[in-house]
Formats: structure tokens, sequence, C-alpha cells
């Protein structure tokens, strides 16, 4: 019988505080990867500040451990939740293009 491997999933939060239910909200979005590529290891989520001075000053960087080829999203954005939202936006169209090329 197959055994599903559980995904394991580090948060960093550098030079950034987070606030309740950011922590929740990565979890959700970056489980849900699961569904494009049941392989993946492990993933590492980076929060950090921009120094510019630019509105878009929250960045996310995610990078999704899977045997053969990681997957590597950075996104910027006003909020972290926005700036999360588009990397794994951005890894879901990476993983679609990636089968599309090996099916």
């Amino acid at each position: 019988m197959y055994k599903q491997q559980v995904m394991k999933i580090n948060i960093q939060f550098n030079h950034a505080r987070p606030h309740d239910g950011l922590r929740d909200l990565i979890t959700q979005k970056v489980a849900k990867l699961s569904h494009f590529n049941e392989h993946i290891l492990a993933c590492d989520v980076h929060f950090l500040l921009d120094n510019a001075t630019e509105a878009e000053d929250k960045i996310c960087e995610i990078k999704l451990i899977v045997p053969g080829n990681d997957f590597f999203a950075k996104q910027k954005a006003v909020s972290f939740e926005e700036a999360a939202t588009r990397a794994v936006t951005a890894l879901e169209r990476q993983m679609e293009k990636r089968k599309a090329t090996h099916s």
C-alpha cells in the first residue's frame, strides 16, 4: 500500500513580525500545493521586509523541495498575505508547466 508522505513546512520571519493567522494561512496555502505534486518533501517559507521605500515592501520566498527538481518563487506585495498568495500562485504555474512538459 502506498503511503503519502507528509510535507514538512518551515516558516521563518526575518526582520518581520508575524501576526495571528499568518502561519495558518501560509500552511493552508502551501499544503494545497501537494495536489499539483504529491512528492513534495519540504517547504521553506521566508517572510522579510524590503528596505526600499516602496509600498510593496513585504516579501515572501517559498522553496519547495521535490526529488529531482526544486521549485522557487519570490513575490513582493503591500502585505505578507498578498505576497504569500502571489508566491503560491507562481509555484502552481511552475508545477503545472513542469507537469505538462513531462507528460
